[in-house]
């Protein structure tokens, strides 16, 4: 996998609300997650693969993103990362350091410019990868909403050094790391939220054996199964307990770095949203439920460290 970026991949997202914890069975024995760790207001996830902190939910009055966790893939590259970050005035959380929870590990935390958390870790646990078929093997991506589309844009790629894959319309715009077509999605909006969390599987098999299982329980597809045009990933969203938006995935476009030049796809073409035009457009109720419930960011920010 080709690296441009001092940050060599997306790790998971932490999720936060009140009494979320709740609704861990659903990710457990539906969704296709085990608890990696759990405590009296937080629980954590693994997939098949070795990340033990995939996807997490952490009690809070507020609902909304308790971080996003990026890995860098040494100690050195870490320090390099942080040093360009504060050399561009980023709003700086935690200053580099061990992490004294389970997974432990070395690190730092930033804001982003709608005031999310990001957080940044190497030398991590790393779990015994898995083989569980039919069962999501780690977090693919994940996609925000923003009232500042082109200012998020421009952190994610000059500041963090991502980047650009493709554009929808002028709606979305497709960001990466590392060469899988997108970790980072932003959806233009009139607020900041949480758009929705991909879960990646091993093959078309699964994934479709994922959308029967979810079937089977009670919990219908929210929007598809269908192939997104950009990153040619095959889709199905379901909402889940606490309102958030989930989706299966699998096969995301592996960017060739010597050919490949951003596209703006149609948002008006429908086989451009999606490619086997199977889905339809996105339901009311599916786009209220992307448009998800105002994140006013990390409660904690005016703390911020002095750099």
């Amino acid at each position: 996998m080709t690296n441009f970026s001092l940050i060599d991949g997306l790790r998971g997202i932490v999720m936060r609300g009140p009494n979320i914890n709740e609704s861990a069975s659903f990710f457990e024995e539906f969704w296709g997650l085990k608890i990696s760790h759990s405590e009296e207001d937080e629980v954590f996830f693994r997939g098949n693969g070795s990340e033990p902190i995939a996807y997490g939910l952490v009690n809070n009055p507020v609902f909304g993103i308790e971080y996003i966790h990026f890995s860098t893939k040494d100690r050195d590259s870490m320090d390099a990362l942080y040093k360009e970050l504060v050399k561009k005035d980023c709003r700086v959380v935690r200053k580099p350091g061990d992490f004294d929870d389970f997974s432990g590990g070395y690190g730092f935390e930033i804001l982003d410019l709608d005031g999310r958390r990001l957080r940044f870790r190497t030398d991590a646990l790393s779990l015994s990868e898995e083989t569980n078929w039919g069962f999501p093997d780690k977090v693919s991506h994940v996609v925000l909403n923003t009232p500042d589309m082109e200012g998020l844009q421009n952190f994610y790629t000059s500041v963090l050094g991502f980047r650009i894959s493709d554009y929808s319309g002028d709606q979305m715009v497709f960001l990466r790391c590392n060469s899988e077509h997108h970790t980072i999605a932003l959806s233009r909006s009139s607020y900041p939220s949480v758009n929705h969390v991909a879960f990646d599987l091993s093959s078309i098999d699964e994934f479709m054996h994922s959308i029967g299982r979810m079937k089977q329980a009670g919990h219908n597809v929210s929007w598809g199964p269908g192939r997104h045009g950009p990153g040619n990933n095959p889709f199905a969203y379901f909402v889940s307990p606490p309102g958030f938006v989930v989706e299966f995935t699998t096969e995301l476009q592996i960017i060739d770095e010597q050919k490949h030049k951003p596209k703006i796809w149609s948002r008006t073409d429908p086989a451009s949203m999606d490619l086997w035009m199977t889905a339809g457009r996105p339901t009311t109720a599916q786009r209220t439920a992307m448009q998800g419930r105002p994140d006013p960011g990390f409660s904690d920010q005016n703390h911020a460290e002095e750099r």
